[in-house]
């Protein structure tokens, strides 16, 4: 009788959210919202209140094509250092910064989770405020890493600097809460997907491709910023904030936007 073969599925990884990235379909993807959709009204109505200074320097993580960067831009802002480490992803942003007369931006291929080096090494200064929009934190597997790029960020950052970020939230709604309770009891009897790497993770196929995400809740978040040296300032869901337009509706399902500061 032939020996049962053991197949190890490999979990999730930086490689496997770059390699997504970068693939046509989310190419594509982020680029017709990088030059269609913009800023949401949520977005624009807490970056002019967290980042009052049009000329204070600001960092933001996870560009992708450069929706949330030349936003910024077209609000007044003019010392922008951005960065992704889907290098696709990257030269739609340079190409869409260049389009929009916004050369003066200072884009780089970095990771969020090893970010002092790259930062050090373009000579980028200590940043007045920072972002990582579009659940780009959530995108980033593995609690451990995610905790390094917030500590990353801090390490950026001036005192004194806001962060802003979003997030999914696993009890923004009824049927969230009970979905989550389903999958809990799927990992509990050892159903999980194996590919995942925590409770929390989603890893799924549409438009855009291939996308992990990690959906937090919200004493998580809480705890991983405490743990890193922000101090959290305020949280609410986006639907709390502003009636957003449909076409940011299907472009983005509800999310939770966080406010932190550094001391």
């Amino acid at each position: 009788m032939a020996p049962a073969l053991n197949f190890t599925v490999p979990r999730i990884n930086a490689a496997t959210v770059r390699a997504d990235f970068n693939e046509l379909s989310a190419v594509l993807h982020y680029t017709r919202a990088a030059y269609g959709l913009g800023l949401w009204v949520s977005e624009r109505l807490l970056i002019e209140r967290l980042f009052p200074d049009r000329e204070a320097h600001l960092l933001e993580a996870g560009c992708g094509a450069g929706r949330v960067t030349i936003g910024l831009w077209d609000l007044g802002y003019r010392q922008l250092t951005a960065f992704d480490f889907a290098v696709e992803l990257l030269d739609q942003a340079r190409s869409l910064a260049a389009q929009r007369g916004a050369g003066s931006i200072r884009f780089l291929e970095a990771n969020a989770t090893r970010l002092g080096p790259a930062l050090t090494a373009a000579g980028v200064a200590p940043a007045a405020g920072a972002l990582f929009p579009f659940n780009g934190l959530m995108q980033i597997p593995g609690r451990e890493n995610r905790r390094r790029a917030l500590s990353g960020l801090h390490a950026a950052c001036r005192p004194g600097a806001n962060l802003l970020f979003t997030t999914h939230d696993r009890a923004s709604s009824r049927v969230e809460r009970a979905l989550w309770r389903l999958e809990a009891e799927r990992w509990a009897r050892g159903e999980r997907d194996p590919r995942l790497v925590e409770f929390g993770d989603r890893y799924f196929a549409g438009e855009s491709g291939r996308t992990f995400m990690h959906l937090p809740d919200r004493a998580e978040v809480l705890a991983d910023l405490a743990a890193t040296g922000w101090r959290h300032n305020f949280d609410a869901l986006r639907r709390e904030l502003a009636h957003e337009t449909r076409a940011v509706r299907e472009f983005s399902d509800e999310c939770r936007f966080w406010a932190a500061r550094r001391d």
